[in-house]
């Protein structure tokens, strides 16, 4: 079953933003929809150590850094390990537990919206990103762009799984 929202065809500049941004995170939760634990886990063809599961631990650990840490210079640790291992939030699902991962992404999901509601679009970051200022408008934008690619990924790691696509 597929409630997804559609991304807006018209309104102001945020609410196409964040219609978009709500589209690929259902879009992502579509994806692992119904799978096991041992199915998320399931590894893309190597040399790729990709999985669903890394996948959703890659896109909380996006919205914690992006939202939480860069826009509002939140003083939390990165999610995963990451400090230690660029790619733990990929490489370190074997025994990860998919409903924490999917908790978290969704807790990160809710908190970045809170960030986000409350700052205008041309909003500064608090924290700069290699040595430049950036705006709320630039993260929004990020964050989709990360959904978009992973999305594809997500695509066809849910397809070797069973068959499944679609958008």
């Amino acid at each position: 079953m597929d409630d997804r929202i559609p991304p807006l065809y018209d309104g102001d500049e945020r609410a196409i933003l964040y219609s978009w941004l709500d589209w690929h995170r259902g879009t992502l939760a579509a994806k692992c929809a119904g799978l096991s634990e041992e199915q998320l886990r399931r590894r893309a063809v190597p040399p790729s150590g990709m999985s669903l599961l890394g996948l959703v631990r890659h896109m909380a650990h996006v919205e914690r850094a992006w939202f939480r840490r860069m826009l509002d210079d939140e003083d939390v640790p990165l999610l995963y390990d990451k400090e230690q291992r660029q790619d733990a939030d990929f490489e370190e699902v074997d025994g990860a537990s998919a409903g924490e991962a999917i908790a978290i992404w969704q807790e990160e999901i809710g908190r970045a919206r809170k960030v986000s509601a409350g700052l205008p679009l041309d909003a500064v970051a608090k924290r700069q990103r290699d040595g430049h200022d950036v705006s709320h408008r630039r993260i929004l934008v990020h964050v989709i762009q990360e959904y978009a690619r992973h999305n594809g990924h997500a695509d066809l790691l849910r397809e070797r799984i069973d068959g499944r696509t679609g958008e």
